[in-house]
């Protein structure tokens, strides 16, 4: 199976709309991105074009418009995005980066009665 492209903070954004509104035209897209970001059509339409050349969005022509849609799922992209912060920050190593998370933030019971699930989940296999 093919994996997804590694993207930029701002390409982020941009699939982010794409998987809201999906499919969906560059005007679309601009309408759905956060107000904050106050970005110009033409530059969203720049990181649109680049996500088609990194082959994270297929778009197919409707009439005079472009209609956009993601290669891959929101989860495809978390995936490819974790392992690369794993191995680039963390070595690869699952414990070191628990270990950092759980000393650098506050766990409430609910985080912590979540972890617990997982390792028991981890230990059984699943």
């Amino acid at each position: 199976m093919k994996k997804a492209p590694r993207v930029s903070e701002a390409e982020w954004e941009v699939m982010k709309a794409v998987w809201k509104k999906s499919p969906c035209s560059a005007q679309d897209i601009i309408d759905a991105l956060p107000r904050a970001l106050d970005w110009n059509p033409a530059t969203v339409k720049t990181l649109l074009n680049r996500l088609i050349r990194k082959g994270a969005l297929q778009f197919r022509k409707n009439g005079k418009a472009y209609v956009y849609s993601p290669a891959f799922t929101e989860h495809e992209f978390r995936e490819t995005e974790a392992h690369s912060f794993l191995h680039r920050i963390f070595d690869g190593g699952l414990s070191p980066m628990f270990a950092h998370f759980v000393r650098s933030h506050p766990l409430s019971k609910e985080d912590l009665a979540e972890l617990e699930k997982l390792v028991r989940e981890g230990r059984k296999g699943k």
